[in-house]
């Protein structure tokens, strides 16, 4: 998906994105930021999907598939 785009639909969901990094945070994985959630969740997409699809995958997003998603960047960047 182009980063613009990407962008544009990060700012639509922003909150939710905030909201599920508070929601960790009390979990104690306090360094998430709504960016992280938006990476983590927008890396899977090809195209522009709908909106209900979205907020679907930011709401429903567990702590294991972020870690896991931490995990494969992490093996990329070194």
């Amino acid at each position: 998906m182009d980063e613009a785009i990407k962008q544009e639909w990060f700012l639509q969901v922003e909150s939710l994105c905030q909201s599920k990094a508070e929601e960790f945070a009390l979990l104690g994985y306090e360094n998430v930021t709504s960016q992280d959630v938006w990476e983590c969740v927008s890396q899977g997409y090809k195209e522009i999907p709908a909106m209900h699809r979205m907020v679907n995958d930011i709401l429903s997003l567990k702590p294991n598939k972020y870690m896991n998603y931490l995990m494969i960047q992490m093996y990329k960047n070194s």
